[in-house]
Formats: C-alpha cells, sequence, structure tokens
C-alpha cells in the first residue's frame, strides 16, 4: 500500500491504526505495509491487505467466476505458521518435517503441519485462542477462500499470482524427481503483495466449512469439513492453482496441511465478503 494517499483513501484503504498496537515493528517496502508480531522472541510478519474486489473462481470457466468485494482491509502472515512459531505459542511441535526427522530433517523455520483444523481454532487451546495473549486486543483468524483467494491472486488473474504457468524455482510442488518435503518458509519467490508460499509448500485451512457460505456458524463437529486451498509439495502444479479448492475432515492432520493467519481489530472480525 502506497503511504502517500489522500486522507480519505487512507480512511477507506489503510489499517485503523499503524502501527497497529501489536506490532514490534513496522514499515513499508516495495510490497506495501508490513508490521511484525514477536511471540517470545520469535517474529511473524504480516502484510496489509487492502480491501478491494476480484474474480473469484476458476480463470478457465470465466462464466463460473464471481465478481467478489472484499469489504474491509485485514493484516495477513506472509507466511504459513512456522514450527517456531507453533512451539513458542503452543509448546510442543507436532511437525513430520521437523529436526528430529533424520530421514527428511527439517527446521524451525519450516512451516508447521501435522495439525487439523480443531488444533488450530477450537478454544480453549486452540493455537488461534492462545495467540490472543500477544495481540493486543486484535482477533486471530483464519482467512475465509475469498480472502485466501484474493490475497494469493494480488491482483492477478491468471492461473498463479507468476502467471500460467510455474517452475520448481517458484513454487514447492511434487516433481517427478523423487521423495518430496516442504521447504523453510521465504525459501521461494514473494508474490507481488509479498506473501510467500501461497502456492505449494503446505495446504493451509481456511475459516469456513466446505460447501456453505463464508465464515458458517454451523458447530464444528469431527465430520465437518474445512476448506483448504493452495496445494502442497506432494501435489502436482495443478492443484496449487490460486483457484484450487480441496477440503478435509476438520479433525484431520497431516504432513502436507498447515495455515496462515489474519489478525483484525475487534471491530472487523468476521466482515464477509461480499459476491457483486
Amino acid at each position: 500500500m502506497n503511504a502517500v494517499l489522500d486522507a480519505e483513501t487512507w480512511r477507506r484503504r489503510g489499517p485503523a491504526a499503524l502501527p497497529p498496537p501489536w506490532a514490534s515493528a513496522w514499515g513499508g517496502d516495495r510490497f506495501g505495509l508490513w508490521a511484525d508480531l514477536a511471540v517470545a522472541g520469535v517474529v511473524q510478519r504480516l502484510r496489509w491487505i487492502e480491501p478491494g474486489s476480484f474474480l473469484m473462481g476458476d480463470e478457465t470457466q470465466p462464466e463460473s467466476q464471481v465478481l467478489t468485494t472484499i469489504d474491509a482491509g485485514f493484516w495477513l502472515a506472509d507466511t504459513a505458521c512456522t514450527q517456531a512459531l507453533w512451539l513458542a505459542v503452543m509448546g510442543e511441535n507436532p511437525s513430520h518435517f521437523s529436526e528430529a526427522n533424520e530421514r527428511q530433517r527439517g527446521s524451525p523455520q519450516h512451516p508447521v503441519e501435522c495439525v487439523s483444523w480443531n488444533d488450530v481454532v477450537l478454544p480453549p487451546d486452540g493455537f488461534l485462542t492462545r495467540l490472543q495473549a500477544f495481540t493486543a486486543g486484535a482477533a486471530p483468524e483464519l482467512p475465509s477462500e475469498a480472502e485466501w483467494e484474493y490475497a494469493c491472486r494480488a491482483g492477478s488473474r491468471t492461473a498463479y499470482s507468476f502467471g500460467d504457468r510455474v517452475t520448481s524455482e517458484q513454487v514447492n510442488y511434487r516433481a517427478d524427481s523423487g521423495e518430496g518435503m516442504t521447504v523453510a518458509v521465504r525459501s521461494l519467490p514473494a508474490n507481488p503483495w509479498g506473501l510467500c508460499e501461497m502456492h505449494g509448500n503446505v495446504w493451509e485451512w481456511c475459516a469456513k466449512a466446505y460447501g456453505h457460505e463464508e465464515r458458517s456458524t454451523q458447530v464444528d463437529t469431527d465430520t465437518v469439513e474445512r476448506a483448504l486451498r493452495g496445494g502442497s509439495w506432494d501435489l502436482y502444479a495443478r492443484g496449487a492453482r490460486s483457484a484450487f479448492r480441496d477440503a478435509d475432515a476438520a479433525r484431520h492432520a497431516s504432513r502436507y496441511i498447515g495455515f496462515r493467519f489474519v489478525l483484525r481489530s475487534p471491530s472487523l472480525a468476521a466482515a464477509p465478503a461480499v459476491p457483486r
């Protein structure tokens, strides 16, 4: 977001407070505004995502796309949650690709995986509930599917934010070159809004129940499926497209699935995306 804006444009498109009260550092770069959240010595950078409109859905079937408006801006983690951040908040690391895995060794900067939607969301012991101790009143949430795709596309109308084709130098996806695994966050190029590994690496949980309206209030049970976006290291490139959708049971955890989170002020929590 350009910091040189008139007051009215800033009111409509900028964050309510800058710096946000939870930020340990903040600034601007070629991607826009950023702010850092510090948790027990672990720093997660978040990017300000301005409100706006985009065509949501499969770009190869334009008749099925829906013009969707994100009415309120939000802070979005620039990477999937790392093993280091999960450990700082939760006190343990469930990941398959951890430093303890001698055959496929990860690191604290690899994305956390083997976490279910319930592990991330459900109170009183879910990650997002515990994270609130560090967010100065801001509400940590999973993004809606609309917010996720809007941020992933970053203004693009192509299959990926990088264009209609990708390579392994841009996205960590399944190739025919041996056994794969996750890569450390920020290993690959950021999209035009400064967000890393939105395509591939790990699937990312979204807020809604799959097949239900955005921000469904449906009571969570072990049988509810939650939406997944982004593809993973074990899926071919087609599954990493901006519009590609999948789902899994809220209770299910696997080495293919992680998440990234949103921070928004309490007054803006749960504001739905609006199809136009």
